[in-house]
């Protein structure tokens, strides 16, 4: 483990038990989707805590948006390792996934045992309400920090018209904003130098043994469950479906999701069209990456068609692809990042990955209008227009509950300043107390 940097103020960094204190906190609170997991980050650790500098956050970043997988996880992962190494970047990484991974394990044990709870459906609605209000308050600090020049306003709305009206698909968008931000930028250094890690520079040969590493530390346990079961078993098939679709995530798991719900309803038979929207509504309420709906998805195909015993097979298939899911976000995080910082130093590396930046504000505006619609209606439909893709909610289906709701969160947290886990506890309060009120009896 490298020793403990400096802070944004060039104070010694945490202590690696501080540093764990807070990515509990973090873990524990990180609803929203990644807008809402990567404001509460920068909240906490620019902010509050000071361990990371704007410009170094938006590095950062960046570099994450590039990566296929969860980008708030992998950030999580790439902030731990810049302060303590690869332990701080484990710990880091683990304690962003665990809190979430366990919650909606329990929540898949629930849903095959005992099917949709009521209670459970309405606390949703108010927590909905409240991530809502958490991804438009990200969206509006992320864009007052990252859109500083004239070409970032134009990537930001290029962005947002390409993939919310014209459907492009994110990889393009990152790698056109990239481009455009490369070509736009001056040959002049950036105006925010670059801060030393004080890590010292990595050979080839050690990333490559990196690499090596963490390759065996991914395959070499899905190849043991392959030999032991047989190819045809359904955690043979789930280890090599999610490993692939790990290859694959660019832009997270809202760019995956269509191409995985159709593979798993579809084409292996796991669950139906239904099962999967409820376990994505599972993951998009609980803390954690929303790519841990494959968590519930990988339990309810061991389940079902693993064999007896049902629930232990469940349990093996959740494991299964939580490893093939997020054991490859280390490989890339570890693999790349000793590497970042110095190619950020570069004007025009550094210009293009500004323009990721004004890029990802931009889909979040997508997120932030896409996740409306969807908490406040019931029936959103895409309606194709000539070339355009048009989101037309159905209003007759307005839900009047979460609108209120949404509205109490805004005031929490927009106006009287509540932090994150207050308005999330009060929304929710709020939510079963209507439901309470509305039950006969």
């Amino acid at each position: 483990m490298s020793t403990d940097r400096t802070t944004a103020n060039g104070a010694p960094g945490p202590g690696f038990g501080a540093a764990l204190g807070i990515w509990a906190r973090i873990g524990l609170l990180s609803f929203g989707g990644p807008a809402g997991q990567i404001a509460l980050m920068h909240q906490v650790l620019v902010d509050e805590r000071r361990w990371l500098g704007e410009d170094r956050f938006l590095r950062a970043l960046n570099f994450c948006m590039l990566l296929p997988g969860p980008e708030a996880m992998q950030l999580a992962t790439y902030v731990g390792w810049l302060l303590h190494g690869t332990l701080g970047g484990l710990a880091a990484g683990l304690l962003f996934v665990l809190p979430g991974a366990l919650v909606v394990l329990a929540l898949s044990v629930a849903y095959v045992l005992f099917g949709q709870l009521p209670v459970v459906a309405a606390a949703f609605i108010g927590i909905k309400a409240a991530v809502l209000v958490i991804v438009v308050e990200a969206l509006l600090r992320m864009a007052r920090r990252a859109l500083r020049q004239p070409q970032d306003w134009v990537i930001a709305g290029a962005a947002f018209v390409g993939i919310f009206s014209f459907a492009v698909p994110f990889p393009l968008i990152i790698l056109a904003a990239a481009l455009a931000g490369y070509v736009l930028a001056s040959s002049v250094p950036p105006a925010h130098p670059m801060v030393e890690t004080g890590a010292r520079p990595v050979s080839w040969s050690e990333t490559l043994r990196t690499a090596g590493m963490w390759l065996a530390i991914w395959i070499l346990p899905l190849v043991c469950f392959a030999l032991l079961f047989g190819r045809d078993h359904v955690l043979t098939d789930i280890a090599l479906f999610f490993s692939k679709l790990a290859i694959v995530t660019f832009g997270g798991a809202y760019a995956v999701l269509a191409y995985m719900a159709q593979a798993a309803v579809e084409t292996y038979g796991w669950l139906s069209a239904g099962e999967m929207l409820d376990g994505l509504g599972l993951a998009e309420t609980t803390p954690g990456p929303l790519i841990l709906v494959t968590e519930f998805v990988g339990f309810l195909a061991a389940y079902r068609h693993g064999g007896d015993p049902k629930l232990a097979f469940g349990l093996l298939g959740a494991a299964v692809t939580l490893w093939a899911t997020f054991a490859p976000c280390f490989l890339w995080i570890f693999v790349g990042a000793p590497y970042i910082e110095r190619l950020s130093a570069s004007p025009r590396l550094a210009g293009a990955l500004s323009g990721v930046t004004a890029a990802v504000v931009g889909v979040i505006l997508n997120l932030s209008l896409w996740f409306a619609l969807h908490v406040f209606f019931a029936k959103v439909d895409a309606v194709p227009w000539g070339p355009l893709r048009l989101w037309l909610p159905d209003l007759a289906t307005i839900d009047l509950e979460a609108v209120a709701l949404a509205g109490l969160a805004a005031l929490l947290l927009l106006r009287f300043r509540f932090g994150i886990a207050a308005t999330l506890a009060i929304s929710t309060a709020a939510s079963l107390a209507w439901f309470a009120a509305a039950s006969p009896g």
